[in-house]
């Protein structure tokens, strides 16, 4: 633990609840601390109502923030002494508890505040803190957790037996509390759960959760339980191992009943865990905390038998639900983490943003369960209790707020020539309906293009075979398989008659327009194959296909030679379910080509004004890369589901193609 309070950046936040951000935060840039919304702070105020009336307010972190970036309006201001009541009730059902602290808020457009409201309520501290710290987590998770925890703590900390949160953890804590709690206490563990710790003011609550939580790792330290070195060192590549995650990809998406991201973290400390002997039994009990089952489903799998793994999912569900409270619809019963010899650690989820937070749990996951086997054992809750959190209503209220998920969700797409003009367009169409996008440019331009989860841009000479099958399995390793395919990228040398063209130009035409191509279409297509909705490729062709014009014989000739493979690609392939269909664009003038200059000199050349000569065309309207892009999308997209080996003009009408 590192105590990152700075006297002063803190001096600089001047009330109670800019305090609260500020250690909030500090608290939230811990990993070990706290994960993706993990984790939930307050402070106890005098806030002055409409009337001029002193009331005491709880300020506690609200559903959807996450601490790491929290600013004051994530913080949910709740009347205390109406939470404190709430306390003193019998039974509250969650329904009905969160309709109660919504209800007393003092801003209606507030956030739901956090279902442990009541629990800060009944602490009698200004400042509260409350993490899933890795180490506290590491200790409790062992056969003789308790006794660990009063060891090294003594009276400093209140122990909680394991209740699920809302309503009966507040009321448990509060016995407890007022039954064990003295002048030494410090904070309050969790058992299975994590940590609090409070204080008088903010810097005393944050500090004595560094040094409780120092604690623990002191402890594992002392027991040599901290740090593993990987037995594993080389990590498998190849064709083979990728072709063996897009198929495990497949399954799962089958399984699921839509398209999943399944990414890869393959490396000497995840091949390690996954090839332990022991990985049978130490990654079968449990989460490390109930709280991540939402993200990660109560087991991994381990090996890639999604039937096997869905049949045990389904026997979990039938022998629990019958003692739930209410009746439980069945949520998917796919796998969200994968553990493979070969393949290391596989994160699966319905977005990138969501495999990405598996990956982080487990990441931590694995690190508890190693230190906790070091300890004589790891041991998770009963499975009945992580039934209860994995379809406790509130849970799931979370999951669902997203609303209906975009077009392309699942779905991964990879564009060449994407740095810039249609193929930059084409990627801002894909990543708008939901897709991962894998852009692909010889400029380098192309890896920091978009600030996004869903994107992942790597330079590549697509004239390089080696080159590309390398960008291709990096593709595949992040996100797990290729849906969509868009041939983009290509070179149109300047004007050259054909008693001109000189033979090495022709060739290098050649060789971006036609062979690169034919090199990805080859490769791509055992992965498009393994595509859950069926594979797609658009090929950006050109109007010259149809309508050649002079001086343009190695482009007219490469394009052209393109759309005849994608028709006998559409021919062969159909039996896979992929299609292919092209796209002829023309005049497109937003482009790296098209400079201002070189606009008004063709202009100039036909006796024309700029706008005349960029909607010089039948319905007399201009074509952007955009117009082309949104197309290209369409086309991989459900009103196209029908329709393969097609070519269709972008052009705004062209004489001599019509």
């Amino acid at each position: 633990m590192r105590n990152l309070w700075e006297e002063t950046a803190a001096s600089s936040h001047r009330d109670d609840l800019a305090l609260r951000v500020y250690t909030s935060r500090l608290l939230g840039q811990d990993k070990s601390l706290v994960l993706h919304g993990g984790g939930n702070t307050s402070v106890k105020m005098a806030v002055r109502n409409v009337f001029g009336e002193e009331e005491q307010v709880l300020f506690v972190k609200g559903s959807g923030w996450d601490l790491e970036t929290i600013e004051a309006p994530g913080f949910a201001p709740v009347q205390l002494d109406y939470l404190q009541k709430l306390a003193n009730l019998p039974e509250l059902s969650d329904p009905e508890m969160v309709n109660q602290l919504v209800t007393h808020q003092t801003r209606a457009s507030a956030p739901v505040p956090s279902v442990e409201a009541i629990l800060h309520a009944i602490l009698p501290y200004p400042y509260v803190d409350h993490t899933h710290a890795d180490a506290i987590i590491s200790i409790t998770n062992t056969v003789d957790g308790e006794a660990r925890i009063r060891g090294i703590y003594g009276d400093d900390v209140v122990v909680i037996p394991y209740v699920m949160p809302g309503f009966e953890l507040a009321k448990l804590c509060a016995e407890r509390f007022a039954a064990e709690a003295g002048p030494n206490t410090l904070g309050m563990v969790l058992l299975n759960h994590g940590i609090f710790s409070f204080g008088q003011s903010a810097r005393e609550s944050y500090e004595r959760m560094i040094s409780l939580v120092g604690r623990a790792e002191d402890y594992l330290k002392k027991h040599d339980a901290w740090e593993f070195t990987p037995t594993v060192g080389s990590v498998p590549r190849g064709a083979e191992v990728m072709h063996g995650l897009a198929k495990l990809r497949f399954d799962v998406s089958k399984a699921a009943g839509l398209p999943v991201i399944v990414s890869r973290h393959a490396n000497g400390r995840t091949l390690s865990f996954a090839r332990r002997p022991d990985i049978d039994l130490i990654a079968q009990q449990g989460p490390a905390t109930p709280d991540h089952v939402i993200r990660t489903k109560r087991l991994p799998m381990i090996g890639r038998n999604v039937v096997a793994y869905v049949s045990e999912y389904r026997k979990y569900f039938v022998e629990l639900e019958p003692q739930a409270r209410e009746r439980k619809t069945m949520l998917d019963p796919v796998p969200r983490v994968v553990l493979d010899a070969e393949l290391g650690l596989c994160a699966i989820g319905r977005t990138v943003k969501d495999a990405d937070i598996v990956a982080d749990i487990y990441d931590h996951t694995m690190d508890i369960i190693l230190r906790a086997t070091a300890l004589g054992g790891y041991r998770a809750l009963p499975s009945r209790d992580i039934f209860d959190v994995e379809y406790w209503d509130l849970e799931q209220a979370k999951l669902r707020k997203g609303g209906k998920a975009p077009q392309f969700a699942g779905e991964i797409a990879l564009v060449t020539g994407a740095a810039s003009g249609i193929g930059k367009a084409c990627v801002e169409s894909l990543l708008a309906r939901g897709a991962a996008v894998v852009a692909l440019d010889l400029n380098a331009a192309v890896i920091g293009m978009k600030k996004s989860t869903n994107f992942f841009g790597v330079q590549c000479d697509l004239t390089s075979e080696p080159h590309f099958m390398r960008a291709l399995e990096q593709a595949i390793e992040k996100f797990g398989g290729l849906d969509m395919l868009v041939l983009n990228a290509g070179i149109f040398p300047g004007g050259c008659r054909i008693d001109a063209l000189k033979t090495d130009e022709w060739q290098k035409v050649m060789c971006v327009n036609l062979d690169a191509n034919l090199m990805l279409m080859r490769e791509c297509h055992p992965f498009l194959k393994l595509a859950p909705c069926g594979g797609r490729v658009v090929v950006i062709g050109s109007k010259n296909v149809p309508a050649p014009g002079p001086g343009a014989a190695a482009y007219s000739a490469s394009k052209a030679a393109l759309n005849q493979l994608a028709r006998v690609a559409a021919l062969e392939w159909g039996a896979d379910n992929i299609r292919i269909n092209s796209l002829h664009p023309n005049a497109v003038f937003d482009t790296g080509l098209w400079t201002e200059e070189v606009l008004a000199a063709r202009a100039r050349h036909y006796g024309l004004t700029v706008q005349e000569y960029k909607t010089g065309n039948v319905l007399k309207t201009e074509v952007t890369s955009r117009d082309v892009a949104e197309l290209a999308a369409e086309m991989c997209g459900p009103l196209f589901a029908k329709t393969t080996g097609a070519w269709l003009p972008v052009d705004g009408g062209n004489d001599r193609v019509i």
